[in-house]
């Protein structure tokens, strides 16, 4: 009966080995399945601020390209006067050419003349 009894402890302890190695996998699982949720979670996290990054990007690209457009536009309006300027002095020195009245001023300060017409 000693030996019945033997075989019956070490049966018991296997029993409650292999119930305990289950139940540590299962607690492993239950934790792998865990992190794997997190992760996911994380990921999700970051899909959304990756997504809200690139619209920012896209929205500064679009606010930097209109900025540099109407850069160029002042800068061709500022063109656009100067040139203008340049074609009302010459179509003056035409005028002043024709006039009769008006003296050669070839010699004169360009400063003095300009005040001269303004009079």
């Amino acid at each position: 009966m000693d030996t019945l009894l033997v075989i019956l402890i070490v049966v018991a302890a296997l029993v409650v080995v292999v119930v305990a190695v289950l139940a540590a996998n299962r607690r492993k699982e239950a934790q792998l399945q865990e992190q794997r949720h997190q992760a996911q979670e994380h990921r999700a996290i970051a899909d959304v601020s990756q997504l809200e990054a690139d619209r920012a990007a896209a929205e500064a690209d679009a606010r930097a390209a209109q900025a540099r457009s109407e850069q160029l536009a002042a800068e061709q309006q500022r063109l656009e006067a100067e040139a203008q300027r340049a074609e009302a002095e010459r179509i003056r020195r035409d005028a002043d050419q024709l006039d009769p009245d008006v003296e050669d001023r070839a010699d004169t300060d360009p400063a003095a003349e300009e005040h001269e017409h303004r009079s």
